[in-house]
């Protein structure tokens, strides 16, 4: 199947590893040319060297701190020739109010919630301009399916999820595309920390962190590449008629007892 992804200049932030990264290598694998961003100067570097091992790409790179309004509108030249971004940075922690106070809270939607929110808004009007383009958020599974556990992070994804679909459905009266991505647990180094935030609010014990994976759908957590994939797909012309919709990528989890 051809994504018709060849010479797509796409844009990921969060792009140093994980979900980010692994979707820069799919997006590279068809023939896209990449432009990461991340707030690490070392981690993009060793992402660059490992998209080029894999694919053969040489990506761009810029090192931004996202949480901060300057930081984002600086990749307004770079959004003028971007055809598709992926809205990635973020890393919410988990916890209640007991264990995410006041300033933990806006600092973590600083990066995830009004980052999103606002490179949205720049490439909105660039897109909308040229009448092409595509936004993917990815946002998460408890934005549906929210746990006091991670309150902080619920309540941030519940409202981009709102914004995915609100602007998803505006955005199509001008040709551009705003869909979102909702995966479960996936190996990451953020499953790690998060469940290790969790275990420790629920059993006071954060080395107990696997027990709180032991029932997920197929035994295991998702694997970066597999949510990558489908970010290939909804970005690409075979879903050109997807807009305003957000894809639970949990593997069932939202429907088990």
């Amino acid at each position: 199947m051809d994504l018709e992804l060849s010479n797509k200049q796409v844009l990921i932030t969060g792009g140093s590893k994980g979900i980010g990264l692994a979707s820069a290598i799919a997006l590279a694998r068809e023939g896209a040319h990449i432009h990461l961003v991340s707030g690490n100067v070392q981690t993009l570097a060793k992402a660059a060297d490992e998209l080029k091992t894999q694919t053969g790409t040489t990506a761009q790179t810029t090192a931004l701190d996202l949480s901060l309004q300057e930081s984002r509108e600086q990749l307004t030249p770079v959004l003028e020739n971007t055809d598709i971004l992926i809205n990635n940075a973020g890393a919410i922690p988990g916890g209640g109010f007991k264990e995410v106070d006041s300033a933990t809270w806006t600092k973590a939607w600083d990066l995830k919630v009004h980052g999103y929110i606002e490179l949205t808004r720049l490439a909105l009007n660039i897109m909308m301009s040229r009448k092409s383009g595509v936004i993917i958020n990815v946002i998460g599974a408890a934005g549906s399916n929210p746990r006091y556990e991670y309150l902080a992070g619920s309540t941030g994804n519940a409202a981009l999820i709102a914004l995915t679909k609100a602007v998803g459905g505006y955005s199509s009266t001008a040709g551009v595309r705003v869909l979102g991505l909702n995966p479960g647990p996936t190996k990451t180094d953020r499953l790690l920390t998060l469940y290790k935030s969790r275990a420790q609010a629920k059993f006071n014990d954060p080395e107990r962190w696997q027990e709180l994976l032991e029932h997920l759908p197929f035994g295991r957590p998702a694997e970066p590449g597999e949510i990558a994939d489908i970010i290939a797909f909804l970005a690409s012309a075979r879903a050109s008629y997807l807009t305003g919709v957000v894809i639970e990528a949990d593997g069932g989890a939202s429907f088990l007892k």
